[in-house]
């Protein structure tokens, strides 16, 4: 894959990042150059080998997934100007 100066800009226009004509230029080249990083691991085999979190073999730290409030509520409205129990009262906004 290769990137033209033209989406270089169109990149940086979306990222809000203000790019001159010689900048565009040099950031293509980095660009290339990462994309071409990109390719070549994609060329690696990695049939048969499964995923790890980290380098060393391990098993992650397990939690039991349960909603809860996180006990918090109270504090959260604290410093609420006006609150009915733990819930924040605001103004009507839809007529």
């Amino acid at each position: 894959m290769s990137v033209d100066k033209e989406t270089v800009k169109r990149v940086a226009r979306l990222a809000r990042i203000a790019v001159t004509d010689e900048e565009a230029a040099s950031l293509q080249g980095e660009l290339n150059t990462i994309l071409g990083f990109v390719e070549q691991l994609n060329e690696v085999d990695v049939t048969g080998i499964e995923p790890m979190i980290a380098v060393i073999a391990m098993q992650p730290r397990m939690r039991e997934d349960a909603v809860n409030d996180g006990g918090k509520a109270a504090d959260i409205v604290a410093n609420a100007p006006v609150r009915e129990g733990n819930f924040f009262v605001v103004p009507k906004v839809v007529e």
